[in-house]
């Protein structure tokens, strides 16, 4: 909220007497005060309190849509020409998946009346950044996390917030998964139509029992058993919409 200016709906640089960095260009990713992206992406990077973020921003509406901006902008060489850490590859719009800072932002559609966004995105990146290919990985794998983010969102979960218990719900990418946890345990996870095509969750289940919920708990993992995605080409609108269905969030918004 310190750094967020209202005035452009962006995150901004601010000094030590209140004012804001002048001469800002909220695309550009090199001399900003931005490390490994820009303020697009990093006015998204609130993984604690994302009702409050969406508030901050404007409401629901107008996060979702900035959200769609992001990934189907086109972001023109000259904003990142300089940076050593963003080539055009790592990009996927104007959403910058080759480095660290934005991976929380396509599982964010999860806290809006659209999380089918989430999985209908997922997709688009596991294909456009995580080829078999020697230029098959679209970034830097730092200490592993490229891989990391792969293998959450391949199993169809990933931990947007650190230091909750819950993982934010995807999509899986591939039919079967089988998880030998630490415990002595094992998690399944079914996804057997799932494709290209096929990408959006109709239903799921827990154990047998339908879960609706846009979000797993570590304990729920550990405990094992049987996750069981039904798949379809086209979206289901109405599902993980209550309140209580969606992730962990700090406040229900800015003045809560």
């Amino acid at each position: 909220r310190n750094i967020y200016d209202t005035t452009i709906g962006f995150a901004r640089p601010r000094f030590s007497d209140g004012s804001f960095k002048k001469d800002f260009d909220v695309l550009q990713t090199y001399g900003e005060g931005f490390i490994e992206g820009n303020s697009w992406n990093f006015s998204f990077h609130v993984p604690h309190d994302v009702f409050g973020m969406m508030d901050l921003m404007g409401g629901e509406r107008v996060f979702v849509d900035k959200l769609d901006k992001l990934f189907s902008m086109h972001l023109p060489e000259k904003y990142y020409e300089h940076n050593e850490d963003i080539t055009e590859e790592c990009l996927v719009g104007g959403y910058v998946h080759g480095n660290e800072p934005s991976h929380h932002i396509p599982y964010l559609y999860a806290w809006t009346s659209e999380p089918w966004k989430t999985q209908y995105w997922l997709r688009e990146i596991l294909n456009k950044m995580y080829r078999n290919d020697i230029n098959g990985l679209g970034g830097n794998d730092d200490c592993g996390q490229m891989s990391a983010w792969y293998l959450f969102s391949v199993m169809g979960f990933y931990p947007v917030c650190p230091g909750t218990d819950e993982y934010v719900l995807g999509a899986p990418y591939l039919p079967y998964l089988k998880l030998k946890l630490p415990n002595g345990n094992t998690l399944e996870i079914k996804a057997p139509d799932v494709s290209d095509k096929k990408r959006y969750v109709q239903s799921l289940k827990l154990n047998g029992k339908v879960y609706d919920k846009m979000y797993i708990t570590h304990e729920d993992i550990l405990k094992g058993g049987v996750l069981e995605f039904k798949m379809s080409a086209s979206p289901n609108k109405r599902r993980g919409l209550a309140k209580g269905d969606k992730p962990y969030s700090l406040t229900d918004g800015i003045n809560k």
